[in-house]
């Protein structure tokens, strides 16, 4: 068993459901929440409502959204649902949309399932991966292709051996703090599927020892941003981010090594 079968039970998982718009899809992964003891029905309300309030920034890759709300009295325990939809609807998304696969979080904190979603960021990320879910045809097949995370990802190109963030920040033109932020709305699911992957090309690069990432919610980041040399986020939340006196990436596949390299290569110079 790996973490993210721990947090995910087969009676949470349903294949092929019906719904006809994004609220019903989410509506579905919440309902097997509730039915599986991890949060209250409050919590569908809240993952839906978060959603309405902030844009279909949870649509992390293409054909994937990753529902979650805030830490509630609404949850129970930290855990999963999966639901994969008959047919594909709209979330609103420019670049991911439609979506088949929804996969809803209940966390607890902000903490205890980020080994979990590590692992998840792997299968999401992975097309091999992907496509053996699509053609799963029952609950028990989901969860042995899930039990088979630990594959290794395709490597990026390392940035420079000799070079280092400090060598590389707009060629010396401004100052390196060693820090990126990766944001979202709460701070607890689609900032931490950013933070896994952009920790794993920093790994490639060789600049895990200098660079700190912290995976942060839209409040906090206000409060951080001049700490950091980099945000990382989606176009909904950039934009209720604004202007916060750093460079702020939009990021479209969350799970995509080679827009996060893209991106880091671009802001450092590299």
């Amino acid at each position: 068993m790996t973490a993210l079968t721990e947090l995910l039970s087969p009676d949470a998982i349903a294949l092929d459901v019906e719904a006809d718009d994004w609220q019903a899809a989410i509506g579905a992964a919440g309902a097997l929440l509730t039915s599986t003891g991890v949060a209250t029905a409050e919590y569908t309300t809240e993952m839906v409502d978060a959603v309405l309030e902030k844009g279909p920034y949870i649509v992390i890759a293409p054909g994937f959204a990753f529902a979650h709300a805030r830490p509630s009295p609404a949850v129970l325990r930290t855990g999963l649902s999966w639901v994969r939809l008959a047919r594909p609807v709209a979330f609103g998304h420019t670049a991911n949309d439609p979506v088949d696969l929804v996969v809803a979080l209940a966390a607890t904190d902000a903490k205890a399932h980020t080994t979990a979603m590590a692992e998840l960021a792997k299968v999401i990320g992975d097309a091999d991966r992907r496509a053996a879910l699509e053609g799963a045809q029952n609950s028990a097949e989901v969860m042995e292709i899930l039990e088979g995370v630990g594959a290794a990802a395709a490597p990026v190109a390392a940035a420079s051996a000799a070079a280092t963030p400090a060598d590389t920040a707009s060629a010396g033109s401004r100052r390196t703090n060693n820090k990126i932020l990766t944001v979202c709305g709460n701070g607890v699911g689609t900032s931490l599927f950013l933070k896994n992957t952009l920790e794993k090309v920093l790994a490639e690069w060789g600049w895990s020892p200098y660079i700190e990432v912290e995976a942060t919610d839209t409040i906090s980041a206000k409060g951080k941003a001049k700490e950091a040399d980099l945000i990382l986020t989606s176009g909904e939340i950039a934009k209720a981010l604004g202007d916060l006196g750093v460079p702020t990436t939009v990021i479209e596949n969350f799970t995509s090594t080679a827009e996060i390299d893209a991106a880091l290569r671009a802001n450092y110079d590299v």
